[in-house]
C-alpha cells in the first residue's frame, strides 16, 4: 500500500482530505497522486448530474486554477513524494478513471455544510466501481493518526475480509487493533479467524462481539469506536446488490454521519 489517490476540489471537505492523505502517505512512506477535478458543463450547475451553464464552468475553472496553485504549494511543502493530474468531468468517474494504480483513495463522507456536492454518492460510486478501499473523512477532521487505534467493524463477509487484507500495511502501523462484530447469525467468517489472519502478519487484535437486536448496526459500531477511543474505523461495505443504491443501511449510515475517518472497501 504505497499509492494514495486524493480528490482535489475547492469545497468544504478539501482540507480534511488533504490532511488525511498527507498523513497516510507519510506514514506508509508512499506516493500521493493528486487528481484535480473541474466539473464539466453538465455538472457545473449540479454536481449530481443536472445540466449546467458553460459560464459557470468558466467560473469553476478560474476558481480551480487558484485552488490548484494553493494546493500544489501545500503538497510541495509536505516533504512527501507526489504527482498531479488534472481532470474534467464527473467527480466520481474522474476518480475511478485515475484509480487503476492506486492502493487507497481519500474522499469525504457526506459534507454537513456543503450540500451541493453529494460526497456520499461520490464515495458510493467509487466504492462500487473502483474496487479500491477508500478513506471517507468528515470535513472537520484535522489529521489521520495511522499509528493510533484501529477498530475493524466485522460482519464476516467477503467485503470486510477483502478490505482488511488490502489494508494490512496500514493496520501494521496501528498501536492497537480491535475486531468488533454485531452478531446477526449471517456471518461466513468468525472474527477469531480474522484475528488469527492478522496475527500471521504480526498484528495482535482483540475481539469483541455484541448481540443487540434493538439498535442499528451503524450506531453500535460508532458507539464502540467512541468508547474504545478509536482513531479510525475499517469496514467492508454492507451491500445487497450490484447497484450503488443497493448499499445497505449500515454503509449509508456510516457514509452519512460517521465522526471518525472511515476506511471502507467493497
Amino acid at each position: 500500500m504505497k499509492n494514495i489517490l486524493l480528490l482535489v476540489h475547492d469545497d468544504d471537505g478539501q482540507v480534511a482530505r488533504l490532511h488525511t492523505a498527507i498523513d497516510i502517505t507519510r506514514a506508509l512512506d508512499g506516493h500521493l497522486i493528486c487528481v484535480d477535478v473541474t466539473p464539466s458543463p453538465v455538472y457545473a450547475g449540479n454536481a449530481n448530474g443536472g445540466f449546467g451553464d458553460p459560464i459557470l464552468l468558466n467560473d469553476e475553472r478560474e476558481s480551480e486554477a487558484r485552488n490548484r496553485a494553493r494546493m500544489k504549494e501545500r503538497v510541495a511543502g509536505a516533504n512527501i513524494s507526489w504527482s498531479w493530474e488534472d481532470a474534467t468531468g464527473d467527480f466520481a468517474q474522474c476518480v475511478i478513471d485515475a484509480a487503476n494504480l492506486a492502493d487507497l483513495i481519500v474522499l469525504n463522507r457526506a459534507l454537513d455544510d456543503y450540500p451541493l456536492l453529494d460526497m456520499r454518492t461520490i464515495a458510493s460510486r467509487v466504492l462500487m466501481h473502483a474496487r479500491n478501499p477508500i478513506v471517507a473523512v468528515p470535513e472537520e477532521v484535522e489529521s489521520f493518526n495511522a499509528k493510533g487505534r484501529a477498530i475493524i467493524a466485522w460482519d464476516g463477509h467477503e467485503s470486510a475480509a477483502a478490505t482488511m487484507r488490502a489494508c494490512v500495511p496500514l493496520l501494521q502501523l496501528a498501536s492497537d487493533v480491535e475486531i468488533f462484530m454485531v452478531r446477526d447469525g449471517a456471518e461466513n467468517t468468525e472474527p477469531e479467524e480474522a484475528a488469527a489472519y492478522l496475527a500471521r502478519h504480526g498484528i495482535h487484535a482483540t475481539v469483541k462481539i455484541v448481540d443487540d437486536g434493538l439498535h442499528h448496526t451503524d450506531a453500535l459500531i460508532e458507539n464502540a469506536a467512541r468508547q474504545w477511543h478509536a482513531d479510525y474505523i475499517l469496514m467492508g461495505a454492507y451491500s445487497h446488490g450490484r447497484l450503488m443504491e443497493a448499499f445497505g443501511g449500515v454503509t449509508k449510515g456510516m457514509l452519512s454521519n460517521c465522526k471518525l475517518p472511515l476506511v471502507i472497501g467493497h
